[in-house]
């Protein structure tokens, strides 16, 4: 993988749009312009650049991931949405586990490439969400979450994807395109409405994130029909 590429013009208009509203939202924040708490403003922020890198494959993705993870740690805490909060510890654990993994996690400790989720690990991951989305139902019930199945289901969907994006599989995007379809609602029920936004985002760019993985995929797997045919043809 390499860190730094080439970047075409639009991509780096997007870029600089980028730089352009997350400024102007941490402005707005800090000047008392907008009625936003800074801490989620710089959850929003950070999630949505974390996402974008992401998508484009790019492993800064991981620390400006996990800068995220600490951002909602707080927001969760005081939204009273615990099963969300003890996600994010988790997420900084996978973080730095996803890190690591992209850089050295493919063959011979090379970089990680895209690939299709095995038909074991996917009844594995299916099994776990059943069992774990009916525990922690339970569990959260005690405890009076506001949202008890719903943050549950959240979780453990979110886990899962999480999981599935350090070992890049293909089929996390799915995964999170469920998710982020739930969370939408669950944070416009509880008044999270920036949030809720930041998630629509999030939901969109599951959709590029897809559509850009099997690019790579297909790219990766022309160049290995290249190499092979040269390789036939020298010998």
């Amino acid at each position: 993988m390499r860190i730094v590429r080439g970047h075409s013009t639009p991509e780096l208009a997007g870029y600089a749009g980028g730089v352009v509203v997350s400024v102007g939202l941490i402005a707005a924040s800090l000047t008392h312009r907008a009625p936003m708490d800074i801490t989620e403003v710089l959850g929003f922020v950070t999630g949505a650049w974390a996402v974008w890198l992401t998508v484009r494959e790019n492993i800064w993705n991981w620390p400006i991931g996990i800068a995220n993870d600490v951002f909602y740690i707080v927001l969760f805490l005081q939204a009273r949405l615990f099963a969300d909060t003890a996600l994010q510890v988790i997420y900084v654990v996978l973080g730095l586990l996803g890190w690591y993994w992209w850089l050295r996690g493919g063959a011979q400790k090379t970089a990680l490439r895209v690939s299709h989720t095995s038909t074991r690990t996917a009844v594995v991951l299916l099994v776990i969400l059943g069992l774990s989305t009916w525990g922690m139902t339970i569990f959260l019930t005690g405890i009076r979450d506001s949202a008890p199945f719903l943050d549950a289901l959240t979780t453990t969907l979110s886990l899962i994807a999480q999981y599935m994006l350090t070992r890049k599989l293909l089929e996390n995007w799915f995964v999170w395109i469920t998710a982020d379809l739930i969370y939408i609602g669950l944070y416009i029920y509880k008044d999270l409405y920036l949030t809720a936004g930041l998630y629509a985002i999030f939901l969109a760019m599951c959709i590029a994130g897809l559509w850009q993985w099997r690019r790579s995929m297909s790219a990766h797997r022309e160049s290995l029909g290249s190499e092979a045919m040269v390789h036939a043809s020298a010998v």
